[in-house]
């Protein structure tokens, strides 16, 4: 098995964008930027699905679901047109946020990795081989918590597309097989409280469920905790 196929283990870095999605933008009244924004998660934040997301004390957490897109071949400066041969596979994901947290970095202008580097805070499906997916921007992502909807979009309404990201993401890091590239969330985020059951599907446009991740939350016993 390639190393993509199996990126939740040997991939290097997790590679997030932010504000790709316009009603997403405008539900957080953020600016909208002009070229791809990015952060960076550790591999250590994965949860695989069936998994529980642990809530640290004082933390109020949200829900993000994006398409991932897995590199099958690294490489640097890799040009908008070459983009979908670096490619192996796709993956569905949930960015998980620590939003009263992220709200008092942004203000203070400071980092967002603990906002966002959590241990489980990346809850991830299963590799889907490139082969499975026709058009990666003409996919349905929803997430429910206890069976309500909760976010419902399609990656069509992504601001950047795929190509651009890789292209602009390469132009600054070198991109390495088995690393995951967050494509950005559609709008409809917000709070996953102790005790929660998420659920989070994958469509292709005839309805066919492409993946599937579940995973309910907890609240963390120790470790860190938020006081503004």
């Amino acid at each position: 098995m390639s190393a993509a196929a199996q990126f939740v283990r040997q991939g290097k870095k997790i590679v997030a964008i932010g504000r790709n999605y316009s009603e997403h933008i405008k539900e957080l009244n953020n600016a909208r930027t002009k070229e791809p924004f990015f952060f960076l998660k550790p591999t250590t934040s994965y949860l695989p699905t069936g998994g529980k997301v642990e809530i640290p004390r004082g933390v109020v957490a949200h829900h993000e679901v994006e398409l991932g897109l897995v590199i099958g071949k690294g490489g640097r400066d890799i040009s908008q047109d070459a983009a979908e041969s670096h490619i192996a596979g796709y993956a569905l994901a949930v960015d998980m946020t620590a939003r009263n947290m992220q709200d008092e970095v942004k203000k203070k202008g400071l980092p967002w990795s603990a906002v966002k580097g959590f241990d489980t805070f990346t809850p991830i499906g299963s590799f889907i081989p490139k082969s499975s997916v026709s058009d990666a921007h003409d996919l349905m992502l929803s997430l429910k918590i206890n069976g309500a909807i909760k976010q419902n979009g399609t990656t069509g309404d992504m601001i950047f597309r795929i190509p651009r990201l890789i292209e602009h993401i390469s132009s600054i890091m070198t991109l390495e097989e088995g690393d995951l590239i967050l494509t950005g969330t559609p709008s409809g985020v917000g709070p996953v409280n102790p005790g929660d059951s998420v659920e989070c599907t994958l469509a292709d446009p005839t309805g066919k469920v492409l993946a599937e991740l579940q995973f309910t939350a907890e609240s963390r016993g120790g470790g860190y905790q938020f006081m503004p």
